[in-house]
């Protein structure tokens, strides 16, 4: 086919796209190849097995392909906490933001939140709220900051700080709605709806129960002949995206430090690509040894990164000031990483998904590690369909039952499992130690990285990590989303290593 040209070679490269995607017996997409029977025909049964068109993308993303490294330490442990003990552990491919949420973004977050909510719940409004006074501090004038840094124009583009871990969920969850809601208004299933209130509000998983109409526009057919004939879309349709969410710690590190650029042979179009890395490094942009621009070029000497040189002083000498930045500097600041992410080390630390502990068995699982598993499904009826809704539009939720867990293969009898083998006495309840009296780590501490504008070069290291309540906030910390690659593992096609022959189903 790649040798056709002309018009007659155009003509039939269009006639065979369209026999292909009109399907018929022959097609394997649209035949069983376990029965025999016909997908995509209501004489049939009606299994409805739509094309899929690859996984949507939304803007700002950058895909991360995963891979195995070494997560944890790569300088002395200066604060003696011994609390990120090198291991080796894989993560799974993703996408994440290429720069922090800005304060631009949190504020059209809000924006819907008060249009939505204002009225009936503005506690909802006032909850999501960043705190602003979090500038303060008893010996510093930073009045400036808490009166127009999240709200002037002069900081739309400037990382958003002041918000909890709680918030910074509760946005990843409004995000992954809003981008559904214009994927299904750009296709034509929803039409545009800004008089959205209260429980009345697009959310994803209460359009596909069937628990939110909105403003209708085309529905797509349904082949089952016992149905009703139209219906919303489906997760199975493709067309929905997956969630937004905080990356898990592993997520973040291996992220940061992007070591796909100390691959000397990476795939490319013409080769397979080896697996190799010539070595660990200290920060994200690659040089082991130092925070500045080391090639000989107009950019040479430059500050990497936005962070505090020493005591005193936050960006050097004017006339010559070493980061351009006393606080947080615009999010496409500085030099990107090896996988187009800004700002891994300085400007902002940023929350991550887990919950804190100083250490886990070297044992424990060493693929996506995760710590932070409250296992929940969704409310029924006796019937067993969903409940309805709540008054805020959300499809309610309970914790997995131990019943429910009895019969599993699996290691763990409770819903909750944050303490799992974390190293207390009891390692399956909460954490013991007195919260507030010997010990500021309980499950409600999170994990934050990155370093910020206001930290020495030591915490710019990705390995570096801190932890702060998940109601606290801080002037120093944001954060990023990302949302899980779908599919295999590649973005070059299929999982798995494919030979001569091989038949290429999925993407």
């Amino acid at each position: 086919m790649k040798r056709l040209i002309g018009f007659n070679g155009m003509m039939l490269m269009a006639l065979v796209v369209l026999i292909s995607s009109c399907g018929g017996k022959k097609s394997s997409n649209l035949v069983s190849s376990k029965t025999g029977w016909n997908f995509n025909d209501s004489r049939m049964g009606g299994f409805d097995v739509p094309r899929y068109e690859g996984q949507y993308v939304g803007p700002g993303l950058v895909f991360v392909e995963g891979g195995r490294f070494t997560m944890g330490q790569t300088e002395e442990d200066l604060t003696y906490k011994d609390n990120n003990v090198p291991k080796t552990v894989s993560v799974s491919s993703f996408f994440m933001d290429e720069t922090e949420v800005a304060n631009i973004h949190y504020r059209e977050y809000l924006h819907w939140i008060n249009r939505v909510y204002g009225n009936d719940y503005p506690d909802i409004y006032q909850r999501a709220l960043p705190d602003t006074q979090c500038w303060r501090k008893a010996l510093q004038y930073n009045e400036p900051q808490v009166e127009f840094y999240f709200r002037h124009a002069a900081y739309n583009y400037y990382p958003v700080v002041g918000v909890s871990w709680e918030q910074a969920n509760n946005y990843c969850k409004w995000r992954t709605d809003r981008v559904n809601e214009l994927i299904l208004i750009q296709r034509g299933y929803l039409k545009k709806n800004p008089f959205q209130v209260s429980e009345d509000n697009f959310s994803t998983r209460t359009y596909v129960a069937g628990q939110y109409e909105g403003s209708v526009g085309i529905k797509k057919k349904d082949l089952d002949p016992t149905g009703i004939g139209k219906r919303n879309i489906r997760y199975e349709d493709g067309i929905l995206t997956a969630d937004y969410r905080l990356p898990t710690e592993a997520e973040w590190e291996y992220a940061a430090l992007a070591y796909k650029g100390r691959n000397p042979e990476p795939d490319t179009k013409r080769r397979r690509g080896e697996e190799v890395v010539t070595d660990r490094q200290v920060y994200p942009w690659g040089d082991n040894l130092s925070t500045r621009e080391g090639m000989r070029n107009a950019y040479q000497g430059q500050q990497l990164g936005n962070f505090r040189r020493g005591l005193g002083d936050a960006m050097g000498v004017a006339g010559g000031l070493n980061d351009n930045a006393d606080i947080p500097a615009e999010i496409y600041s500085y030099k990107p990483n090896a996988y187009g992410l800004y700002n891994m080390a300085g400007n902002v630390s940023e929350w991550v998904l887990d919950v804190y502990r100083p250490n886990t068995p070297m044992d424990a699982e060493d693929f996506r590690p995760f710590r932070g598993n409250v296992f929940d499904t969704y409310k029924t009826l006796d019937d067993f369909t969903l409940d309805e809704k709540d008054s805020t539009g959300n499809l309610q939720k309970r914790l997995v039952t131990p019943e429910e867990l009895a019969n599993k293969d699996i290691r763990y009898r409770e819903p909750n499992v944050i303490a799992y083998l974390d190293g207390d006495t009891t390692s399956q309840v909460a954490y013991t130690y007195d919260y507030a009296r010997t010990t500021l780590i309980n499950d409600n501490a999170h994990v934050y990285k990155g370093g910020s504008w206001s930290d020495r070069a030591y915490w710019l290291s990705p390995g570096t990590r801190r932890y702060m309540q998940a109601n606290h906030s801080s002037s120093t910390v944001g954060f990023r989303c990302c949302m899980d690659r779908l599919g295999s593992p590649s973005l070059k096609g299929p999982s798995g290593n494919h030979f001569t022959g091989n038949k290429k189903k999925s993407r």
